[in-house]
């Protein structure tokens, strides 16, 4: 395989979305191709976590493969971890284009992507002809068109189907791309909807002989009260780990640059530093009753290994492998040895 230094100036060629599909293009016919490398994850002591053992602590964020395609593919880079999706329950293209934006000078990117997906039966399908068997966490949301009063609906369908297939499933209530779809991090709407799903957790596990994790990504635009309501509803009903963050809305670090002043979330380097004081506040709230799972900015393996300083018992990456690649996954392992 060709170093990722000698590939990245031919991927930075196209725009950012057509360079992203064919990258998920080229990885599922590898994968389907039987010619992936096997699952290797880089060697570590393992983590148990959410009662899973993780082989290392550095696993692939949700939205680079948002249908469970390149799942083989992708596990050939070393993770102790994926995470497919977001899914929702049916098929939607997402918002307009041009909708993802590189930013180089920041190792930033913008996205307004939408949760454009095929839909959580063709992601179950892609999981079932994977050969991957390794730690695997489903990202469900909610579709555009479902009013917010029932968007608890959505998540349950979504639930209900990835259960039987996912290692821990992740409920996505922080994209900023969803219209409103952030008020569900409100006190009494965060309240009503981890209750129902907890529920439904319980009833599927009955169903199943089998008990799958929750957990909850949220955004890292929050203020003190906010990280209270959320730590004390995240105990109340027994959430099994919190994901911080998702993209932030702020745009300190890219004011002036191009494209920095597109609409969408913000990630990459730039949201380092806050999605790491969202972490600790967490992690100070939570106070070791459940985990805390970092993501966001890790560009480097120093910036992996802060994450685990400010508490985080497992880090997930993504932005920074589009301007790192591959490599980025086995530097960060090394650095979060313990």
């Amino acid at each position: 395989m060709l170093p990722y230094c000698l590939v990245k100036p031919f991927i930075f060629a196209f725009d950012p979305e057509t360079a992203h599909e064919a990258a998920i293009a080229g990885m599922r016919t590898l994968g389907r191709s039987g010619l992936a490398p096997a699952y290797r994850p880089f060697p570590d002591t393992p983590v148990k976590v959410m009662g899973i053992e993780f082989p290392n602590r550095i696993g692939l964020a949700a939205g680079l493969d948002k249908n469970g395609e390149a799942i083989d593919a992708l596990a050939g880079w070393g993770f102790g971890s994926l995470e497919i999706g977001t899914v929702t329950p049916r098929p939607q293209p997402g918002n307009p284009k041009p909708r993802l934006f590189r930013l180089p000078e920041a190792q930033g990117i913008i996205n307004r992507m939408g949760f454009n997906n095929h839909g959580v039966d063709a992601l179950v399908a892609n999981v079932a002809a994977a050969r991957y068997r390794g730690v695997l966490g489903i990202n469900i949301g909610k579709n555009f068109d479902t009013p917010i009063e029932k968007a608890v609906d959505d998540y349950l369908i979504c639930l209900e189907k990835v259960y039987a297939h996912a290692s821990y499933v992740t409920v996505n209530i922080s994209s900023p791309n969803t219209k409103n779809l952030r008020q569900l991090q409100g006190e009494s709407e965060l309240d009503a909807l981890l209750g129902t799903l907890k529920a439904k957790q319980t009833e599927l596990a009955e169903r199943h002989g089998r008990y799958v994790p929750l957990t909850l990504k949220i955004a890292p635009d929050l203020d003190d009260a906010q990280i209270t309501n959320i730590a004390d509803a995240l105990r109340r009903h027994r959430i099994d780990a919190v994901i911080a963050t998702n993209t932030t809305l702020a745009r300190e670090g890219v004011e002036g640059l191009p494209h920095g002043d597109e609409t969408g979330g913000l990630s990459g380097l730039p949201v380092f530093e806050k999605s790491t004081a969202v972490l600790r506040a967490f992690v100070q709230k939570l106070a070791g009753e459940l985990p805390v799972i970092a993501a966001g900015g890790v560009v480097d393996g120093a910036r992996a290994k802060a994450k685990l300083d400010a508490g985080a018992a497992l880090v997930q990456v993504y932005s920074g492998l589009v301007y790192r690649g591959p490599e980025l996954v086995k530097e960060c392992v090394a650095a979060t040895r313990t």
